[in-house]
């Protein structure tokens, strides 16, 4: 597990900052490439953007980063797959930056069935109905095995509308 990430630190450096805003650009250095801020991130939920060619994404777009959806990847195409293939990046042909979300939303969309605990959060599958438990802690190891060059922590959204004690500490 995790054999995919080339290194797993980041480094951000800051070029310019806006003294009438709070606008900035700089540029986030990855095991895969750079990024230049800020920037516009194409959705490929599961592994692929849709109705986009890859050729498309890099020379058309000039995408420099794609987000994945951990719960998806996780469930389809899984794991082993993804491990099998050598990580996201192999598996899907991007060769630049990907990031990966938590989950987390797609947890709290499946509010009638999922139930929260200060563990984590145990849901059913979309797909066939098979129980899972996300923590944080199974999350981050997760996008390790996805091979994510920029992995978000498993977080939770709280619904609307909600009261301050719940959202302070749900």
């Amino acid at each position: 597990m995790y054999l995919y990430a080339k290194k797993l630190a980041l480094k951000f450096s800051l070029l310019h900052k806006d003294k009438q805003s709070k606008a900035r650009v700089g540029i986030i250095e990855t095991a895969h490439g750079q990024i230049q801020t800020p920037i516009f991130m194409p959705v490929g939920t599961a592994a692929t953007v849709k109705a986009v060619h890859q050729h498309e994404l890099r020379d058309d777009i000039k995408a420099q980063i794609i987000l994945g959806n951990t719960y998806h990847l996780y469930l389809r195409p899984g794991l082993e797959v993804l491990e099998g293939a050598g990580g996201l990046h192999k598996f899907n042909g991007w060769e630049k930056p990907i990031l990966t979300d938590s989950g987390g939303y797609q947890v709290f969309s499946l509010a009638n069935s999922r139930k929260l605990t200060e563990e984590g959060a145990t849901f059913k599958s979309h797909i066939d109905g098979s129980k899972h438990l996300f923590t944080p802690e199974s999350v981050m190891d997760i996008e390790r095995t996805i091979g994510a060059d920029i992995m978000m922590a498993f977080d939770e959204c709280t619904p609307y509308p909600c009261d301050y004690k719940y959202a302070k500490n749900p």
